[in-house]
């Protein structure tokens, strides 16, 4: 998978950290790609009332095939720009599960 800023998944104690982009309301949930540094997801919940966070958690948890309990948000619940925990799994092996759903957008430099 080309790097385009590999800091979106770093190692963490006791596991990982994803740096994502959440595009809430979307027609199709899913992980879009790496854009400008952060994991690009979509989920069709509204930004209301915690409902886009707990997508983003279900979505994650699916993809990197671990339990949901397993996915925390450490940072970013008001916002599109959040922080996720994901224990007991390190960086490479996040890498390569994820690496199955995504699409790097490599078309524009300097994002």
């Amino acid at each position: 998978m080309p790097a385009d800023g590999d800091d979106w998944l770093r190692a963490a104690p006791g596991g990982s950290l994803l740096s994502v982009l959440v595009v809430p309301r979307s027609s199709h949930p899913g992980l879009v790609g790496v854009h400008g540094g952060l994991l690009r997801l979509r989920v069709t919940a509204p930004p209301e009332g915690g409902a886009a966070n707990r997508e983003v958690l279900r979505l994650l948890a699916a993809a990197l095939g671990v339990p949901a309990a397993d996915v925390a948000l450490e940072r970013g619940a008001g916002g599109r720009r959040k922080r996720v925990r994901i224990l007991h799994l390190a960086t490479d092996e996040a890498r390569r599960r994820l690496a199955a759903h995504l699409a790097v957008d490599t078309s524009r430099a300097g994002n």
